[in-house]
């Protein structure tokens, strides 16, 4: 991971975020660039980066850029991984990766023939607990899945005054809460269980048909960052909550709540996987333990990894009651990234000719492309109002 020089596409909440993992990770922050020069300079000084590009096209094109994390508004994803990896980059793009399956397609495709890797950042997948989840699952210590349900909610876009790049779909993409965080919870549902939803229906809905104007506070409002105050309206046509029912591959059946305007809940992603002999309970929000259901006794699980499964331990980076949380995910994501960029680096290839070199449970492009799918069937769905089949 040493050697690995990055940039960083993006300078908000997300951005600064990748920014501090990279570091961890080894890596020289080469510079950064914002949605203007003006904005680019100033999280330069702040990050203590030593250069400010002048736009994204110029930070991918850099020639002492080995890796571009790309943290902008959704519909520049595409466009500029798709550059970065013409310049032999190595690439983290958040999520969604493009607008669509298709866009997310030819992402995957183009990372392929580049021989490069591009990784999505499901983070919450790095959780110890959540890998403990999936280990329990895989040995068989809940039996046969049948139910697999939960909901992910935030509350930062609960009232008509608060707004964000995200509400315009323009910038945004077609879908905003199943895109931005309903991908979230089916990536790691999907991981922990070894299931695949293959039919779903969808209902969403807008909830707050008006909305200050993202003209009015400029795109670069800050996520979470609370109300505007802005006076200009527009209307909203992406949704504030997305239902979801499904069928997965193998048998198991399920559904979610995926919501923007739920008060009080920050950032609960939940989940509970009912198996034929047990059932397993995981909370983003309280992510020390997991709640072993059992017909006649109940537990819980802390998270030690003295007794937790070998790709839940490696996870552990601190003694039991020292509290893990996000930023330590972004973290292990992040080496994991570089772990395998710098393998694939040295070796020259691309990642079917160099086995081994891809930590467990990375997130890549593939499942990037899997969560832009899912989004696309639950969009049909809720607008053509019938069950839609999701490729596989």
């Amino acid at each position: 991971m040493e050697g690995m020089r990055a940039a960083v596409v993006g300078t908000g909440f997300i951005g600064r975020v990748h920014a501090r993992s990279a570091r961890l990770a080894g890596a020289q922050l080469v510079g950064v660039a914002g949605s203007s020069p003006a904005s680019g300079q100033r999280a330069a000084a702040e990050l203590r980066a030593p250069r400010a590009f002048a736009s994204g096209d110029e930070a991918v094109e850099a020639d002492d850029v080995d890796v571009v994390h790309i943290c902008t508004p959704n519909h520049l994803h595409e466009p500029l991984a798709l550059k970065a990896l013409a310049a032999g980059k190595h690439v983290v793009c958040e999520k969604p990766v493009a607008l669509d399956g298709p866009g997310a397609q030819r992402l995957a495709d183009a990372a392929a023939s580049a021989g490069r890797v591009v990784a999505v950042p499901f983070v919450y997948r790095f959780h110890p607990t959540a890998r403990e989840a999936r280990a329990r699952v895989a040995s068989g210590d809940l039996g046969r899945l049948r139910l697999l349900h939960g909901s992910y909610q935030q509350d930062w876009l609960l009232s008509p005054d608060d707004v964000n790049w995200r509400v315009d779909a323009a910038l945004g993409g077609p879908s905003r809460a199943f895109a931005d965080i309903g991908s979230h919870w089916c990536d790691l549902v999907e991981f922990v269980s070894g299931a695949r939803i293959v039919r779903l229906l969808a209902h969403t809905a807008v909830a707050v048909p008006e909305r200050a104007a993202v003209a009015a506070v400029g795109a670069g409002a800050v996520t979470f960052g609370g109300s505007s105050g802005a006076s200009e309206r527009q209307a909203v046509d992406t949704e504030d909550v997305a239902l979801v029912v499904f069928e997965t591959d193998t048998g198991a059946v399920g559904s979610v709540v995926i919501s923007q305007i739920s008060a009080g809940r920050k950032n609960r992603l939940w989940f509970e996987l009912d198996g034929a002999e047990a059932s397993v309970v995981f909370d983003q929000e309280e992510p020390e333990r997991l709640w072993i259901g059992g017909r006649d006794r109940s537990q819980i699980v802390d998270r030690d990894a003295v007794a937790m499964a070998p790709d839940a331990a490696r996870l552990v980076t601190l003694p039991p009651g020292h509290a893990q949380g996000y930023h330590d995910c972004f973290d292990l994501f992040v080496a994991d990234a570089y772990t395998a960029m710098t393998a694939l680096t040295s070796a020259g290839d691309g990642p079917g000719d160099v086995p081994g070199v891809v930590p467990e449970g990375l997130p890549l492009i593939a499942d990037g492309v899997r969560a832009a799918r899912i989004t696309d069937a639950v969009l049909a769905s809720a607008r053509e109002k019938r069950w839609i089949e999701v490729p596989r």
